[in-house]
């Protein structure tokens, strides 16, 4: 049912967001549009030239890079949260979304292009796998995740990232500093079909390894030692988590910028629908991940008149009271913060 009502939910998403803005696009023609492309032919396609070039160079590479990244970033808070066995993990409350893009607005700055146009994606991939492994080296201790570390060790993460960013805009030029700015909002416009591309390839394969290690997550979250017994390698199942979060938020923000919470909200909600077994919690989670994106993108286009407001700033205002109630909620059932 679950699982229904969210692919209902982005289909309607889907359409809407294709067909709302400036230039209006009636949901027959979007959908006979679509059939079109596919190669069926039907009379509710648009004729203009005009309506046609909207769609599928602005409208459909924007809603698919919606869809793509808030899926890859529900994905990767998933596993965050099943390595470090705490609902509070996520890749941008403990900075992994600010490491990637300190890498990608290190290469901005620096003019990176050892790898062409996969010289950004690459720094923010690298940028965030630091981000993670501080992360995971301070907040482990005595063989378990402390949940006060965590947090200030994201806070800590965070500020520097601020920092680093500050810096780069300081020493950057113009057309730097705006591609910064841009980082630190986050906002789905200007995204092209190349860059739908390299994130559909690279959230394929990390999404590939995350459901391929669900079933060991199921048995890591009844505690490291009972998971060593059964046989699961524990610290190379979080190392190479650690890899596949790097890699998932690192091509998310590379394109788009940082988009906070979406990583803590979606899984968590999926995780009270659904329970607590990995493999349904990672696929759902990437499918309520798009349902959220496309509406939050919908909405940043349509709230304002004649005004794009970057996505990042609603997933925030949305996303925070989340989390403090979350940590609320975490602190009243445990009793603390251990």
């Amino acid at each position: 049912m679950t699982v229904t009502v969210a692919a209902l939910l982005l289909a309607v998403g889907v359409v809407l967001s294709a067909g709302l803005g400036q230039l209006p696009v009636g949901a027959g023609a979007v959908l006979g549009s679509l059939l079109r492309a596919v190669g069926v032919p039907n009379e509710a396609a648009p004729t203009d030239m005009l309506v046609e070039q909207t769609l599928w160079q602005i409208r459909f590479p924007r809603v698919a890079m919606s869809l793509l990244v808030g899926a890859l970033l529900a994905v990767a808070g998933a596993v965050m949260q099943a390595i470090f066995a705490n609902p509070l993990a996520e890749p941008g409350v403990v900075g992994v979304s600010s490491g990637a893009a300190v890498g990608a607005a290190t290469a901005i700055t620096a003019g990176v292009t050892l790898l062409g146009p996969w010289s950004v994606a690459a720094c923010a991939f690298v940028g965030g796998l630091v981000a993670t492994l501080v992360v995971y080296a301070a907040a482990r201790a005595h063989g378990r995740t402390e949940a006060i570390t965590l947090l200030l060790t994201g806070i800590a993460v965070n500020a520097f990232a601020g920092a680093a960013l500050a810096l780069l805009m300081f020493v950057g030029d113009t057309a730097s500093r705006e591609q910064i700015v841009f980082w630190q909002l986050g906002s789905m416009n200007g995204s092209r079909w190349p860059e739908v591309g390299v994130v559909a390839l690279v959230g394929a394969i990390g999404l590939i390894v995350a459901i391929a290690l669900s079933p060991r997550y199921d048995l890591l979250a009844l505690g490291d030692r009972t998971a060593a017994h059964l046989g699961v390698r524990v610290e190379a199942l979080r190392v190479v988590s650690i890899v596949v979060v790097a890699l998932l938020t690192g091509v998310a923000v590379a394109f788009v910028g940082i988009i906070a919470f979406v990583g803590l909200v979606v899984p968590h909600v999926v995780r009270m629908l659904l329970g607590p077994a990995h493999r349904a919690l990672i696929v759902v989670s990437a499918l309520g991940g798009a349902v959220v994106l496309v509406y939050a993108d919908l909405l940043a286009r349509t709230v304002v008149v004649s005004a794009d407001p970057p996505i990042g700033i609603l997933t925030s205002l949305v996303g925070g009271p989340f989390f403090f109630w979350l940590i609320r909620r975490t602190r009243r059932r445990t009793g603390g913060w251990a």
